[in-house]
């Protein structure tokens, strides 16, 4: 097996040789290619000659000068090697993080009925599996293994914030359903290779997966839910986009999906922002990202 030496994280700015893994072919710069290239610590833009033929999924040897892209002039492929080593991953031990989500769901998903709903998904190991493993976006936000778990404990913790602030009336169906609101992603998105969408991913799409789910789990179950409980749960899931050009199948419109919405929405904006700092020297530009619709001066 190769020996993965260095990683990304660890490199200058200047003359460098790595090994990196093709994650997306993004677009033509004149005779180059440009490529989002990663291993297991981070991201990079490369730029390499059009003659060659790459794929996302290759693993390459790479020797050029590093600055906020890579502009790259000599590439080797890599045939043995550690997949482990190329799926870039979050920081934090995992399991830390699940031990704070479950903090939070034992101090406010306490009634009966959110509590089964709860173990249903969340005492399933093969669930649990999927969902330490899950990836919040392909390269939106949270893009990377455990970014799903990061994610949700986020905005678990922002909902509760907004939530005891503003007196929400529902704080458990809120808090609950900022825990469920993307579990559909564990299907959604393909976090094996390559981070890309599954084909019912493309489909459908995590929100309708997600209240399916819901659905398939209340079938399963098999016990009395309140009517207004389901109804709640599955429409803070439909609406946590916010409005329809968001993906959203319906807008906001009861509290607590307001306030799974701004959670959502800060966490997924300010993780992009801790991406682009990572990549940014202080007091310059970073690059111009997508998601934010600007660079920022950092």
């Amino acid at each position: 097996m190769t020996n993965k030496k260095p990683y990304l994280k660890d490199l200058k700015d200047g003359n460098v040789k790595v090994t990196l893994m093709i994650m997306k072919k993004l677009y033509k710069d004149r005779n180059k290619i440009v490529y989002t290239l990663c291993d297991k610590s981070g991201y990079i833009n490369g730029k390499i000659n059009d003659r060659l033929k790459l794929e996302p999924g290759q693993v390459i040897e790479v020797e050029g000068v590093k600055d906020y892209i890579l502009d790259i002039s000599n590439v080797k492929i890599v045939k043995d090697f550690e997949i482990e080593d190329y799926l870039v991953s979050v920081e934090r031990d995992i399991e830390e993080i699940m031990a704070e989500i479950e903090e939070i769901s034992k101090a406010y998903i306490t009634s009966p009925q959110a509590v089964k709903l709860n173990d249903y998904f969340f005492k399933d190991n093969e669930f649990l599996e999927k969902f330490k493993r899950g990836i919040g976006g392909i390269s939106m936000h949270h893009n990377y293994i455990g970014g799903l778990a990061e994610h949700t404990l986020n905005v678990m913790y922002l909902t509760m914030v907004l939530c005891d602030r503003y007196d929400c009336r529902r704080k458990e169906l809120a808090v609950l359903s900022a825990k469920l609101h993307d579990i559909g992603k564990i299907y959604e998105l393909d976090y094996n290779g390559p981070f890309k969408y599954t084909i019912e991913g493309e489909l459908e799409g995590h929100i309708v997966i997600g209240v399916q789910m819901i659905d398939r789990g209340i079938r399963d179950l098999g016990v009395p839910f309140s009517d207004d409980f389901v109804r709640r749960i599955k429409g803070c899931i439909t609406q946590h986009h916010g409005k329809l050009e968001y993906g959203s199948p319906k807008k906001t419109n009861m509290e607590e999906s307001f306030i799974l919405n701004f959670a959502d929405s800060i966490d997924a904006t300010m993780n992009k922002i801790t991406q682009l700092k990572e990549s940014t020297d202080a007091d310059n530009w970073s690059i111009y990202d997508k998601r934010i619709e600007t660079k920022l001066y950092l």
